[in-house]
């Protein structure tokens, strides 16, 4: 319909779309920089090395090895590995349930 309203010679009126055909919905806006920018580390807190030491003497001195105690307490042995060499993020149930295990 366009292309013969040109042929019969009438005035065809068109405009153009901002940023018709381009792909600019990712640009990089002001405050993605302003993001990029800040220096602020955010880390989940980790168990404490002390806390480590005091599962695995409490571990060894009832004669457990991680995998037994991981089994004791429904949980699997990485879990205690990581607990006792202070990668784990603390939660209070697997603590709770390694206290009352070990005492």
């Amino acid at each position: 319909a366009i292309l013969a309203a040109q042929r019969r010679g009438e005035d065809v009126e068109t405009s153009k779309k901002w940023a018709a055909g381009q792909n600019k919905q990712h640009s990089i806006t002001k405050n993605t920089a302003k993001l990029d920018r800040e220096t602020e580390e955010l880390h989940h807190d980790r168990v404490t090395l002390e806390v480590g030491k005091v599962i695995q003497q409490g571990r060894q001195s009832k004669g457990l090895t991680q995998k037994d105690l991981a089994t004791k307490i429904n949980e699997k042995p990485q879990v205690i590995a990581d607990y006792e060499s202070g990668r784990a993020i603390p939660n209070n149930q697997v603590l709770g349930k390694i206290e009352r295990a070990i005492g």
